[in-house]
């Protein structure tokens, strides 16, 4: 199930994403500026190289000075150097935005697949299940008999979920087949659980938990297939792999009640307003607050910083700004873990020491618009 660490995960790697593109669209600025004041081949008339050599020159410099500066707009007395730079930096902002919105539509998305993946996974045990009721070699009975299987298999709301999402194997009958000859056939546990002459109940959960932890989820070819299907299988897996627990966990077999699927998240609504939110203000985020972190960073220039660090300071400003019910420390604690699971060695001390000044110089401006006991403090 998703917790808010997760969703913060989903949306630092989103606007990381985001990032190299408004990198990329600064690059592609500089290189049309180049190519506006190359000669015209194809003109009758003499070219006067080093003019246009100079030009280039000047258009490069004063964009780059100007987008240093935050404005989006130049005069020059140099008509052509004008146009040419004004032009750059509306495609700057025209394509800037497209990758945006591309982002924050792509990001719900993509949380919303998680639940995709949960389906899919659940369905590829009765897919194998299929195979070994064929299989007329060797007896699968215990395989096939196992409750929680037949739950599985029984289940109305994962059927009809998997037809909705598209998510029930019926389109990789091949790939299924093999995967059940070289990896199910071939694996010890499963093969231990064959030769079991009445497996009680809990022999039958503890088999089906091995299944999906260590086989379909653990490190074999069918993990591998995963890996190479979704882009962010690393952080999503270790949620499936917990919805997979839960649903496991949850099934009474003696009850006779049919398998309970579990949902993403508590609130959709909650978590979707939480990650839009914090991917809005941070994509956003005010010239103001980016100072406060050059300001605080010592000797180094904030570009030349990380970009990861770069990404997780402007998120922490965020989500210090605009989320009134989340206390200070937990917004620090969440930031800094980020750091150190996803950027420099150096990261997690450098990220804590920026964000405890940061966090006072807010206070101090009156900008936290926090409320109640233990929101505000930061120790």
């Amino acid at each position: 199930m998703l917790n808010r660490r997760s969703l913060r995960i989903k949306v630092m790697q989103s606007l990381f994403a985001l990032q190299q593109c408004k990198e990329a669209n600064y690059e592609l600025c500089l290189e049309k500026i180049n190519e506006a004041f190359l000669p015209d081949l194809n003109s009758m008339e003499v070219q006067d190289k080093p003019l246009l050599n100079a030009q280039k020159k000047k258009a490069a410099k004063l964009f780059e000075s100007t987008f240093a500066k935050h404005e989006t707009s130049v005069d020059h007395e140099d008509a052509k150097i004008k146009k040419v730079v004004n032009e750059c930096f509306v495609f700057y902002a025209k394509q800037s935005k497209k990758d945006t919105d591309f982002f924050r539509k792509n990001l719900v998305s993509e949380v919303e697949k998680i639940y995709d993946r949960y389906i899919e996974v659940l369905k590829l045990v009765p897919a194998f299940a299929e195979l070994a009721a064929a299989d007329k070699k060797v007896s699968h009975k215990n395989f096939i008999n196992n409750a929680w299987i037949k739950g599985l298999v029984e289940s109305e709301a994962l059927n009809k979920d998997a037809l909705k999402l598209g998510r029930h194997w019926q389109d990789k009958p091949e790939r299924v087949k093999v995967w059940f000859r070289d990896v199910i056939r071939q694996e010890n546990e499963y093969l231990n659980y064959l030769d079991k002459k009445s497996p009680t109940l809990e022999d039958q959960k503890k088999f089906i938990n091995h299944l999906y932890k260590k086989v379909i989820l653990g490190k074999t070819v069918i993990n591998d297939f995963f890996e190479e299907e979704v882009l962010r299988w690393a952080e999503d897996k270790d949620i499936v792999k917990g919805m997979v627990e839960k649903t496991i966990k949850s099934f009474d077999p003696e009850a006779k009640t049919p398998l309970t699927l579990h949902t993403l998240s508590i609130n959709w609504d909650d978590d979707k307003a939480f990650i839009e939110n914090l991917f809005d203000t941070t994509a956003s985020l005010d010239v103001k607050y980016k100072e406060l972190i050059a300001n605080n960073t010592r000797n180094w220039e904030v570009d030349r910083l990380p970009l990861t660090d770069r990404v997780i300071l402007e998120m922490a400003i965020a989500e210090l700004l605009i989320f009134p019910n989340i206390p200070v420390k937990v917004s620090m604690n969440e930031y800094i873990e980020l750091a150190k699971n996803y950027s420099t060695p150096n990261s997690r001390q450098f990220i804590n020491g920026i964000l405890d000044v940061i966090a006072k110089e807010l206070k101090e401006a009156g900008t936290l618009k926090k409320s109640g006991r233990g929101l505000i403090d930061n120790k």
